[in-house]
């Protein structure tokens, strides 16, 4: 795999972690990642053969109901290495709230309201946590991207505010 992807690289980052299984990485990247960077089930289970095939992981043991686990080998922790050295390309919003709110002209009055205060009150509570974190981080890194939360949380529930629900 010469070029790769952020999920595989995401994983890999993971696998640095020790070996784990598809669920066990889908747990981690939600806990690790957040809702900064999403990773699916489907995307784990598509990701890791490949990244097999490509030598980058290695099949570990395998543990109850047929689960695998994945072990980082050499040439992955080189190939992570090289991603995280490289220029990172833009980013992309994957933002199923925005998608909704760039069609809520098609939804009720009421449908649009249930919408925005299911979303103020996501976004509230992702802001407490986010400011949390920026209390809590010991790292400089973490309380960087923890205090981006804050930023980005602030902004939605701005934007939410905007919209008008009638």
């Amino acid at each position: 795999m010469s070029d790769l992807n952020a999920t595989a690289a995401a994983l890999l980052g993971l696998l640095h972690d020790g070996p784990q299984t598809g669920g066990q990485l889908v747990a981690a990247a939600r806990e690790r990642f957040g809702s900064f960077f999403s990773v699916t089930r489907s995307q784990v289970y598509r990701e890791l053969p490949a990244l097999a095939d490509g030598g980058l992981v290695r099949l570990g043991k395998q543990g109850p109901r047929s689960s695998q686990q994945y072990v980082l080998t050499a040439a992955g922790k080189k190939a992570f290495k090289a991603w995280l050295a490289g220029e990172p390309g833009p980013d992309h919003l994957r933002s199923p709230l925005i998608l909704r709110l760039v069609h809520a002209d098609t939804l009720t009055a009421k449908q649009r309201t249930t919408l925005i205060d299911q979303a103020k009150a996501a976004y509230s509570g992702e802001h407490d946590a986010m400011r949390a974190a920026v209390k809590s981080a010991e790292d400089p890194y973490a309380k960087a991207i923890a205090e981006f939360g804050v930023a980005r949380a602030k902004a939605v529930l701005k934007l939410l505010d905007a919209i008008p629900k009638a």
